[in-house]
């Protein structure tokens, strides 16, 4: 198995991602920003986990927003 020290997404499961990204902007926000049903009707962990699974390029979207997400993270603790 091959490292990956500069991939912030190496050993980061997609429930953590959605977990944390629900917990920062709530499912609302989420909905908003990437046009997907499973973050706007009636939006729970399982559906969005079932629906990413099978979507890639919702999944890249998601994964992305999670990227920018810790990127901000890191501009504030730098300030």
């Amino acid at each position: 198995m091959e490292t990956q020290p500069n991939n912030p997404l190496h050993c980061v499961k997609l429930e953590q991602i959605i977990t944390e990204l629900e917990a920062h902007y709530g499912w609302e926000y989420m909905g908003h920003q990437i046009n997907i049903r499973c973050f706007q009707d009636n939006p729970s962990l399982k559906s969005s986990l079932k629906f990413l699974r099978r979507t890639p390029w919702a999944r890249t979207k998601v994964e992305n927003m999670y990227l920018n997400m810790l990127k901000q993270q890191n501009l504030k603790k730098e300030s």
